[in-house]
């Protein structure tokens, strides 16, 4: 199921030291292009392997969007990771599983005054379309199926479980409040129960 493998190296804040072995799969049913990075740190004693799944976001992760966290909390995984070594996995279901026009779309009525789930349920979508099955054959395919998964999104935590992979920490991200995305956050802690912790 693996099927190419390439170093790639990394420059995140003050930090270019950092490097992963970028891996591209075959076989997965959606056919949609996930990949895993997999990050070799100082730390190699730890046991099971720190491991994040990371959606896509265009406008967070590339953009640095003010209206979310996404690139935020990709940067300390990385960070973390080019210490103690993990699995990132970026799956390409942007928008949590809508699309990215529809969240553009979505962007559009939140500055009505709608909050993110608001959005998504008015424009016909659940919550959060994504879903972890192929999150979950990429870890097997790579020989895992116990980790310490690097979340605050108990959707995550509960769908890996259910599909036999073996949950043995949660290790929770910083809360990256700036301006702009402050209520987003507290409406993704109060609807979306995730675990967030504000000064």
């Amino acid at each position: 199921m693996v099927n190419v493998r390439a170093r790639v190296p990394f420059k995140v804040g003050q930090r270019s030291d950092i490097a992963a072995d970028l891996l591209s799969f075959n076989g997965l049913e959606s056919g949609k292009e996930h990949v895993a990075l997999i990050f070799q740190g100082a730390d190699q004693r730890a046991e099971p392997p720190l491991v994040r799944m990371h959606s896509e976001c265009l406008t967070g992760d590339v953009f640095h969007s003010s209206r979310c966290d996404c690139g935020e909390q990709l940067d300390e995984t990385i960070e973390k990771m080019g210490q103690q070594g993990g699995v990132l996995l970026y799956l390409r279901q942007e928008g949590r599983g809508i699309g990215l026009y529809n969240k553009i779309d979505a962007y559009e009525l939140q500055s009505q005054g709608m909050n993110t789930y608001e959005a998504n349920n008015h424009l016909g979508f659940g919550d959060d379309l994504r879903e972890f099955s192929e999150a979950a054959l990429m870890l097997k395919a790579l020989g895992i199926d116990a980790i310490r998964l690097i979340t605050n999104n108990p959707k995550k935590i509960r769908e890996l479980e259910e599909l036999g992979i073996v949950i043995t920490e949660v290790v929770g991200t910083k809360a990256h409040v700036k301006e702009g995305n402050e209520n987003y956050l507290k409406t993704k802690a109060s609807h979306g129960k995730h675990r967030f912790h504000f000064d």
